[in-house]
């Protein structure tokens, strides 16, 4: 396979470099692909190496004969999903977004905008 398919087909895969402050560097992920990650000071960089290591998990996988993990689109999720809390929890966010003159659907949506 040509580093270029490979290079396309790592590129299916939505990659995550995010700052952490407990380790006080950037993290960068491509969950769908492997676990783990690489991290460094420099976001750009950590971008790039983690471009890296997804192209070297395709070749690998491709190499070993199994099959690549199924690359979800955008268009793959809804934008809902159902989080069970306990009633009382549930009573005190409502109340609050009803307080702040919102619907609990939207003061959450908010809430894990900022996670």
């Amino acid at each position: 396979m040509s580093k270029a398919e490979i290079k396309r087909l790592a590129a299916r895969y939505p990659k995550l470099v995010e700052w952490s402050d407990e380790d006080e560097c950037f993290i960068g992920r491509c969950p769908m692909l492997f676990s783990g990650g690489v991290h460094g000071r420099d976001e750009a960089e950590v971008y790039r190496e983690l471009c890296r290591a997804a192209e070297e998990w395709v070749e690998i996988l491709q190499k070993d004969g199994v099959p690549l993990p199924e690359a979800k689109r955008s268009a793959d999720y809804s934008g809902k999903f159902m989080v069970r809390v306990a009633p009382e929890i549930h009573q005190r966010l409502a109340l609050k977004a009803m307080a702040a003159g919102e619907s609990l659907n939207s003061m959450v949506a908010k809430a894990l905008a900022k996670a």
